[in-house]
C-alpha cells in the first residue's frame, strides 16, 4: 500500500534557508545596478580618486595671492568620430578664483552622433580641492553632422589646498576629459550660462 511522500526533519528550515538566500541574491543585484550612479555622487562630493567636486557656490570664499597653473588634457574614445579638444592647454589663476575656460567638439561623421565625457584630476589627492561649479559632464552632447559645439567648465581651486602635507606646495594640476560613445537616450545639455545664469 503506497504512502503520501514526508517532507524530511529540515524540509521547513531548507525551504526558509532557499527563500533567504533568493532575497539576498535579489537585493545584490539591486545594489550592483545602484552602485556606479552612487559611486559617482561619492566621488563628485569627496573628490575621491582624482574626481572632481561638484560646488554651486561661484568663488571660494577667499582668494589668496599665489597662482597655480591648471592644464587640459582631452580624450576621444576610438568608436566616438569627433574631434575633441580644450581651446587653451593651460592658464595660471589665483588659488580661490573662478575660472572659466573651453572645449570644443566636432563631429567628423555625416550622421548625428551623441557623446558623453567622464573626467579626473591628477594627481589624485587635488581633486578633493577642484571644485566644478559647472561643467558638461556626465550629460550627453548630441551634435549633427559636422557640427563644432564649445562646452563650458566653469572651476576654482579651494583655498584648503595651501594646508595639506601633501599638496601644500603643488604648482599644477592637470583636469582630463574622455568622451565616450553615447546612446542618445540622455538629454542634449542646455545652452551654456555662467555663474550669474547668463547665456553664454
Amino acid at each position: 500500500m503506497a504512502q503520501g511522500s514526508k517532507s524530511g526533519p529540515g524540509g521547513g528550515n531548507n525551504a526558509m534557508l532557499a527563500v533567504t538566500l533568493a532575497g539576498v541574491f535579489i537585493g545584490m543585484i539591486g545594489v550592483t545596478f545602484a552602485s556606479v550612479p552612487l559611486y559617482r555622487l561619492f566621488c563628485q562630493a569627496t573628490g575621491y580618486g582624482g574626481t572632481v567636486r561638484t560646488d554651486a557656490s561661484p568663488q571660494a570664499a577667499t582668494v589668496l595671492d599665489r597662482t597655480i597653473t591648471v592644464r587640459f588634457d582631452a580624450n576621444t574614445f576610438d568608436k566616438l568620430p569627433w574631434r575633441f579638444e580644450p581651446v587653451q592647454r593651460e592658464i595660471a589663476i589665483r588659488i580661490g578664483e573662478t575660472a572659466h575656460v573651453k572645449y570644443v567638439a566636432t563631429n567628423l561623421s555625416d550622421h548625428p552622433t551623441t557623446g558623453h565625457a567622464s573626467f579626473n584630476v591628477s594627481p589624485d589627492l587635488a581633486g578633493a580641492y577642484f571644485d566644478k561649479v559647472q561643467c558638461f559632464c556626465f550629460t550627453s552632447q548630441t551634435l549633427a553632422p559636422h557640427e563644432t559645439k564649445e562646452m563650458d567648465v566653469v572651476f576654482y581651486v579651494d583655498p584648503e589646498i595651501v594646508k595639506s602635507r601633501d599638496l601644500g606646495y603643488l604648482r599644477t594640476i592637470t583636469l582630463s576629459y574622455t568622451m565616450y560613445p553615447g546612446d542618445g537616450s540622455e538629454p542634449v545639455a542646455a545652452a551654456a550660462t555662467d555663474v550669474q545664469g547668463k547665456k553664454l
